[in-house]
């Protein structure tokens, strides 16, 4: 028997038969109201206080591009990491020094670059099929893996969850076949952008998640583009003025939990507990955030005073702010964005090493880097 007769009698879509010779998943359209039981009700408004506590924060940000970068970072470590890739957040921010890459760390800049490119999109594009496939086609870019799954392009075949090496028979669940996609991506498109939907944000964007994950529209890069339509649903409906909310490291924490209620919603129509589940992510996330906010802004303060005692220069203040974005800094890198010559910036970067405390040198990097290990100790915490 197929692994997908429990579907059989799902409230939330059906299944059919496949020229392929298997059957696969259809997902109804998504509802247009929804009916909330009171701790759906608790849990959306104390997601939404804090959330909006955030968004507060994110707007008075000095410098927002420099602070909101390890977010970014953070997000794209997180979600790749739940895909198989092993790359660290300091293998990250080393290629962003230095260029030096493999492949796996390309996996997670690809994230990056799709995010950045999403978000800088929405100020002239709807969230859309046209910008998902955008989106998908950075995510793919380069010698990743995937690169040879159709990057920017929806599947023109068939696709199923479960090991690697699984047969489709045995698949835990079996997407809607390619001919399907195309019209269940418009109506997800309808339902993300049509201003009379009654949905609160939090939940509608719970429901866009189940469903994208539910198409699964490409051959590869399901997962990740799934979780980037979060945060930048949150930034278009203007829930968040930043990007700084983001749910991969709390989907990694609880990723058979996360897989489980994503499929009983399939299976059972079980929205409840999906979105209870969601909105304690978000929850949880948002109070990361702000603690990560304050954490950031008592160091760089510290820092600050450190410097201005010692009657430090207007560009070692200037490079000071850069290092919350960028903490593994090589020379030439510093030099560049100070404007500045080469042994200038090594003058600063030597003097931020061997007087201030604030850089280590990494051993056995050409060009040599410097890392703010301090920075890296409050990620990690």
């Amino acid at each position: 028997m197929s692994m997908m007769a429990g579907l059989a009698g799902s409230p939330s879509g059906h299944l059919v038969n496949t020229i392929y010779g298997h059957e696969a998943f259809v997902p109804d359209y998504l509802p247009r109201t929804v009916e909330l039981n009171s701790e759906l009700v608790f849990l959306l408004g104390e997601a939404t206080a804090v959330v909006g506590k955030l968004a507060g924060v994110g707007e008075t940000l000095p410098n927002p591009h420099l602070l909101l970068r390890p977010f970014v970072n953070n997000e794209a470590v997180s979600s790749s990491r739940i895909e198989g890739t092993v790359a660290s957040i300091s293998d990250l921010y080393r290629y962003q020094a230095s260029g030096k890459t493999r492949a796996d760390v390309l996996e997670i800049v690809n994230y990056v670059r799709a995010l950045d490119h999403g978000l800088e999109q929405l100020q002239s594009l709807p969230i859309c099929v046209r910008l998902m496939n955008q989106m998908h086609a950075i995510l793919l870019s380069g010698e990743v893996r995937g690169s040879d799954k159709m990057p920017g392009n929806l599947r023109t075949g068939p696709v199923w969850i479960g090991q690697e090496e699984t047969p489709v028979e045995l698949a835990r669940y079996v997407p809607p076949p390619p001919d399907r996609v195309s019209d269940l991506l418009l109506d997800l498109e309808r339902f993300i952008n049509d201003p009379d939907v009654r949905i609160p944000p939090l939940i509608q964007c719970a429901f866009i998640h189940y469903q994208f994950e539910a198409i699964h529209p490409y051959f590869d890069g399901n997962g990740r583009i799934g979780r980037l339509l979060i945060i930048m649903f949150l930034c278009a409906k203007g829930v968040l003025t930043s990007p700084l909310l983001y749910l991969s490291a709390y989907f990694e924490r609880h990723r058979q939990q996360y897989y489980d209620l994503l499929f009983s919603v399939s299976e059972k129509g079980d929205w409840n507990s999906w979105v209870e589940f969601f909105l304690r992510g978000v929850k949880e996330q948002a109070d990361a955030a702000l603690d990560m906010l304050r954490k950031m802004r008592d160091l760089k303060d510290t820092l600050v005073i450190k410097l201005n005692e010692r009657g430090a220069s207007g560009n070692s203040l200037r490079l000071l702010d850069e290092l919350f974005a960028m903490p593994m800094i090589t020379t030439p890198y510093a030099a560049k964005i100070l404007g500045i010559s080469v042994s200038g910036a090594r003058l600063i970067l030597e003097s931020f090493r061997r007087d201030y405390g604030i850089l280590d040198r990494v051993h056995d990097e050409w060009p040599r880097v410097y890392i703010m290990s301090e920075f890296f100790i409050l990620l990690a915490n």
